[in-house]
């Protein structure tokens, strides 16, 4: 059976940068496009960031473009990674990892919706302090 695990959350100073790892285990992870969502106290889930099987493409919501980059890494750890800089007190959230069975031949494809995606992780706390 598939499992998605999340790791490299924590707290970090407003400014600061962490990294989030996600690994898949039981399941093929090289063809699974990955995706990143984030769930504030008292907030919907929301997308934060995804990436097709093939790492050619990504997708980020409005509010962390140009401060977070998903990378993944097909070869070796088999692993998606969400690098997060300049964290704001916004950024707080329990960050989930997500994969997607079903996609293109060719890699290109992202998803951006929660219902688009079929395994989670648990999530991983992300507190950013002032």
């Amino acid at each position: 059976q598939m499992q998605v695990e999340e790791s490299g959350g924590g707290l970090v100073q407003a400014g600061g940068s962490l990294r989030l790892s996600c690994a898949v285990s039981g399941g093929t992870f090289r063809r699974y496009p990955m995706g990143w969502f984030r769930q504030a106290p008292g907030k919907e889930r929301e997308f934060v960031a995804a990436i097709s099987w093939s790492g050619d493409s990504t997708a980020y919501a409005d509010s962390v473009k140009g401060r977070f980059t998903v990378s993944r890494d097909n070869a070796n750890n088999a692993a998606v990674h969400l690098q997060m800089n300049s964290l704001k007190l916004e950024d707080t959230a329990v960050y989930s990892c997500a994969a997607r069975l079903l996609t293109d031949y060719a890699g290109t494809y992202y998803y951006l919706q929660e219902k688009e995606y079929d395994y989670w992780g648990r999530g991983t706390q992300v507190t950013v302090s002032s």
